[in-house]
C-alpha cells in the first residue's frame, strides 16, 4: 500500500488522471488509487470519470475552462468607486438609478451603498452613517452660534456653554448628553 500524501493540490491530482488513463487503467481503478494515495476527498468518482472522458476526447489542459457569462460578483473596487462618485455628485440619486447607470444589479448597488460605503438615506439624501469627531465639533460650534443669536435676540444675558466633554460626550450646563 502506498504512503498517503498529506499535502496535494487539485492540479496535481488532475495530472495523475491522464497519466493513468493513457496507460489503459479504468476510471474506477484510477479513483481507487487516488483515494488511497490522497484520501477520499481528493476527487470524487464521477469527477474522475468526467476527466477521463475529456482526456479521451483529446483535452490536454489540466486547468479549469474559462466560464462564460457574468462574473460571480460585481462588488469590486472599481464599482465601489463609481457608486461613491455618483452619490457624491447627486446625493438624491436612487439605488435603481445608480444600478441602471452602472449596469449592475440593484442588490449589488444596495450592498455597496449600505455595507461597503456605509451610507444611509436621510431626507432623500445619502449621508454617511457615522459622524466623525470633526463633524461633531462643527455641529457644536454651529449650535453655540445659534444659541448666542437666540440669546442676543431675546436680550438674555445668561450664556449657556455647550461643548464636548471627556469621552466625546456633548455637555451643556454640566448635563451630559451622550451621542
Amino acid at each position: 500500500m502506498a504512503t498517503p500524501i498529506k499535502e496535494w493540490s487539485m492540479l496535481k491530482v488532475r495530472a495523475v488522471v491522464p497519466f493513468l488513463f493513457s496507460k489503459g487503467i479504468k476510471p474506477s481503478e484510477i479513483h481507487k488509487q487516488i483515494a488511497e494515495t490522497c484520501g477520499e476527498g481528493a476527487m470524487s468518482r464521477s469527477r474522475v470519470y468526467q476527466w477521463c472522458t475529456w482526456f479521451g476526447e483529446g483535452r490536454t489542459s489540466l486547468g479549469d475552462e474559462p466560464k462564460s457569462g457574468r462574473p460571480k460578483t460585481s462588488t469590486n473596487e472599481e464599482n465601489t468607486t463609481r457608486v461613491d462618485e455618483l452619490i457624491r455628485c447627486d446625493r438624491r440619486m436612487k439605488i435603481r438609478e445608480i444600478a441602471l447607470k452602472l449596469e449592475i444589479l440593484k442588490s449589488t448597488v444596495h450592498g455597496i451603498v449600505h455595507d461597503t460605503l456605509g451610507y444611509r438615506k436621510v431626507s432623500a439624501r445619502w449621508v454617511p452613517k457615522m459622524l466623525t469627531e470633526d463633524h461633531k465639533l462643527q455641529r457644536v460650534e454651529i449650535s453655540q452660534r445659534l444659541l448666542q443669536r437666540c440669546q442676543q435676540d431675546n436680550g438674555d444675558e445668561d450664556t449657556t456653554h455647550i461643548g464636548v466633554g471627556p469621552g466625546g460626550d456633548f455637555q451643556a450646563n454640566n448635563t451630559s448628553l451622550t451621542v
